[in-house]
């Protein structure tokens, strides 16, 4: 089934139907996991990289200027993606019932949505460390709805 899910024709009229973006039911907060993860590996390789600007030595600030561009990209794409897969699971896959359940859901999904914008515009371990701990509490949020105890395991 494509993306959009089925299309209806009724009365000259075409209507998409879908439950979600994506209809396949696959959800699993790993990827948010992964791009957060990186997010934190990138803010924390930009924070260490030695600075020679002021050296005079243009080759050494040329490739100081071209690594730290690409952290940077890195960093707010994997932010972005992060973000992306957060929604996802927020919108798509949590229902009213969750939310019954799980008071402080919407906090949590708007805080950690909000951190992944702050680690887009600043370079904060504090930050990325933060987002790190708002994607496990998602973590064993969403697998506790599904009734599973599945371990928060981190790939770096």
């Amino acid at each position: 089934m494509s993306r959009l899910g089925r299309i209806l024709m009724e009365e000259n009229h075409i209507f998409a139907e879908a439950h979600c973006d994506g209809p396949c039911g696959v959800y699993d907060p790993s990827s948010a996991r992964i791009a957060g993860e990186a997010v934190q590996s990138m803010t924390k390789k930009m924070l260490a990289l030695e600075n020679p600007i002021g050296s005079g030595n243009n080759e050494q600030v040329a490739a100081y200027l071209n690594t730290m561009s690409r952290y940077a990209a890195i960093k707010d794409e994997e932010a972005q993606k992060c973000k992306d897969e957060l929604l996802v699971l927020w919108t798509d896959f949590f229902k009213p019932m969750h939310l019954e359940a799980h008071p402080q859901l919407h906090t949590t999904f708007w805080n950690a949505a909000k951190l992944c914008s702050a680690c887009k515009v600043e370079v904060s371990e504090i930050h990325a460390q933060e987002l790190m701990d708002a994607i496990e509490e998602i973590h064993h949020l969403f697998w506790s709805v599904k009734g599973r105890e599945v371990p928060w395991i981190r790939a770096s």
